[in-house]
């Protein structure tokens, strides 16, 4: 689809980090935009440097997890612009689980799923048939990770495996907007292919009461710059992709109808090999083994 004036996007978390970078970026091609997130204080200074640059931006604060706070935010969109064009589901939080599966709290699972996965399904369900209904070209991009949307990550297995799940949901929605015969396109993102300075890293700050923790961490939270310096002094190497880049990605693939976000990286290509070429030989799993702790 084309991108310009008169259009409008809706960004999930979109106070800080890829979110804000997709607003910004959509912003600067002339889009109206629709700023989604649960920290109200950041929320509105996002807002407010969009708007000193220029943008006509519709901000709300917003839980993805929660299905009425979804559809009052697509009532609120269609109020305030009439329109809805792009849709990207890109709320996510960590889980702060700790060590094996079996000793994982249930509402490390219950958080997680219920952002990374309901929240996608939320925002499909809220606005999707909206953006179909219009006639009007219309794209949704879910943002899921390498890190369970490409291979299982043992280490962070609850993150993964929501991630996994909404490259499924979309592959889905993709199958069912093709058979609707839709002018809405879908894209599934994998933001990277380095780290990222996102929110994401810290999570933990915005852990509804409802799923709180029911014992206390056995280590503390690490903070981004924490995990720079243990991973640094472990002789890995550290790098980072800009922000800006990922929300570049993101707007080159809905110009071209690109379903797979997948920014260019020999990692991200030999894991995808070898997990395939894992299944294709019914093999087990031995690629993970680098992943296994002791």
């Amino acid at each position: 689809m084309e991108l310009g004036a008169g259009q409008v996007a809706v960004v999930t978390g979109a106070a800080s980090g890829i979110g804000l970078a997709m607003a910004r970026r959509f912003a600067a091609e002339g889009l109206r935009v629709v700023l989604a997130d649960v920290e109200e204080e950041a929320l509105g200074k996002a807002a407010s440097c969009l708007r000193a640059e220029g943008a006509d931006v519709y901000a709300r604060v917003v839980d993805v997890g929660e299905r009425r706070q979804v559809l009052d935010l697509a009532e609120s969109a269609y109020d305030t612009y009439g329109a809805v064009h792009v849709l990207c589901n890109n709320a996510g939080v960590g889980s702060g689980a700790e060590g094996r599966m079996w000793e994982h709290e249930p509402n490390d699972w219950k958080w997680a799923f219920s952002v990374n996965v309901w929240g996608v399904f939320h925002g499909v369900q809220a606005f999707v048939p909206r953006m179909i209904a219009s006639g009007q070209p219309g794209h949704v991009v879910n943002t899921s990770s390498g890190d369970g949307g490409i291979a299982p990550l043992p280490t962070a297995s609850v993150y993964a495996v929501t991630k996994a799940a909404v490259v499924t949901m979309t592959e889905s929605l993709y199958a069912h907007l093709r058979a609707e015969h839709a002018r809405v396109g879908a894209s599934v993102l994998f933001p990277g292919p380095h780290m990222l300075r996102t929110g994401l890293w810290e999570s933990h700050r915005n852990r509804p009461a409802r799923y709180a923790k029911e014992r206390p961490r056995r280590t503390p939270y690490r903070s981004l710059g924490q995990w720079e310096t243990a991973m640094r002094a472990a002789g890995e190497e550290v790098r980072f992709t800009p922000v800006e880049e990922v929300a570049e990605l993101v707007v080159d693939g809905v110009r071209a109808d690109r379903f797979w976000l997948l920014p260019p990286s020999e990692h991200s290509d030999d894991r995808i090999r070898a997990r395939a070429r894992s299944m294709l030989d019914r093999a087990n799993p031995t690629y993970l083994e680098s992943f296994i702790l002791d």
